[in-house]
């Protein structure tokens, strides 16, 4: 959608003139977000704007992601802090949204973090009211589910981009087939789990907040059923905040208790590292993917605490389950540092087979 078209819409939707664009720093997605600047209230809003998705952000024979709405709406009306729709245009690929600003969780718990337990909890507070949201009916988050293709993909999306790093050299047929085993393995022990609505992507990067200090939830429309434990795994193992791990048991504790018809701590706990495992696996592989494929060192930067948080679920792992050794051996050799992670990039850029997004 170019400026001209963007302008005729704004006029005729909000009766308003564009002063100013803003284009926002993109993300692993490939949608275009751009602040628009009005002559006059609400004074700004977000345009977004759809585009063709990536099509490695997801297994080929998976639907692509829904649309913003109708999911904004469903937890809007359901009292979730959501951005307000100023005009939902589907055939425009457009979403004319309230505008947050930028003080993102991650961003806030930068400047002080001496308060980030503090809007971790209320994040956390959040998951047993969105846990609670019943199916209306006709709304695509409530048939996609996190299932064994799902599992499957992310286990190759490791062992192809994540593994060689590790390695330090490109992965051998059954190195590749331990990891693949072993997110099988996952698929299998939590498929019993209840099934909850999960934003998908409940990380510091993707809560807001508002002017008045409170949180509100983005990037909706990944919305998907998966065990209770998962949208806990996205803000507390996040790879862009670094939480520690009395936190982490104190929240995780919680958010449990709290949640509707709540999992054993066994069984939760259990969960939560073996989502850690493949949602983290998927994370890590995405970011060298996308790092390297689209020439973007923002996200490599995040390899390092991603290592760490895989080697310490996958080592926990193994203490329970002996079947996970060898996976926590392979992934303790993960690069934990900048520098290392540089070191092995290098090195296997000079690699005549394939290294990570086959560079």
């Amino acid at each position: 959608m170019d400026r001209p078209e963007l302008a005729r819409v704004v006029r005729e939707r909000l009766g308003r003139e564009i002063e100013a664009h803003e284009d926002l720093a993109a993300g692993l997605g490939l949608r275009r977000f751009v602040r628009l600047h009005l002559d006059g209230p609400p004074g700004r809003v977000i345009a977004r704007i759809e585009a063709d998705e990536d099509p490695a952000g997801r297994p080929a024979d998976v639907a692509p992601e829904p649309a913003l709405e109708p999911i904004r709406s469903v937890l809007e009306a359901a009292g979730l802090p959501v951005p307000r729709s100023h005009a939902h245009l589907p055939d425009l690929g457009l979403d004319l949204l309230e505008d947050l600003g930028d003080e993102s969780l991650f961003v806030a718990a930068s400047r002080e973090p001496t308060r980030t337990t503090e809007w971790l909890r209320e994040a956390c507070a959040l998951l047993p009211r969105l846990q609670s949201v019943g199916d209306p009916g006709g709304v695509p988050a409530f048939s996609r589910r996190l299932d064994a293709a799902l599992f499957t993909y992310k286990g190759a999306l490791f062992a192809r981009h994540s593994l060689p790093l590790a390695l330090a050299r490109p992965a051998r047929a059954t190195e590749r087939r331990v990891v693949e085993a072993a997110f099988e393995r996952i698929a299998g022990l939590v498929e019993p789990a209840p099934l909850r609505l999960s934003h998908r992507d409940f990380q510091s990067q993707n809560l807001l907040l508002r002017e008045d200090g409170s949180l509100v939830m983005i990037d909706l429309q990944g919305a998907f059923l998966a065990p209770p434990e998962y949208d806990l795994v996205c803000l507390l193992r996040d790879s862009y905040l670094d939480v520690g791990e009395s936190s982490v048991s104190a929240l995780v504790a919680e958010t449990r208790a709290a949640l509707p018809d709540p999992p054993s701590p066994d069984e939760f706990d259990w969960r939560f590292d073996l989502l850690t495992l493949t949602r983290k696996g998927k994370d890590h592989a995405r970011f060298l993917d996308v790092g390297l494929r689209r020439d973007d060192p923002r996200w490599l930067a995040h390899l390092p605490i991603t290592g760490r948080v895989l080697a310490a679920a996958a080592a926990r792992a193994a203490e329970r389950d002996a079947a996970f050794a060898d996976l926590a051996e392979l992934l303790a050799a993960l690069p934990t540092d900048d520098a290392e992670v540089r070191r092995r990039l290098e090195g296997l850029a000079g690699s005549d087979t394939e290294a990570p997004c086959g560079r």
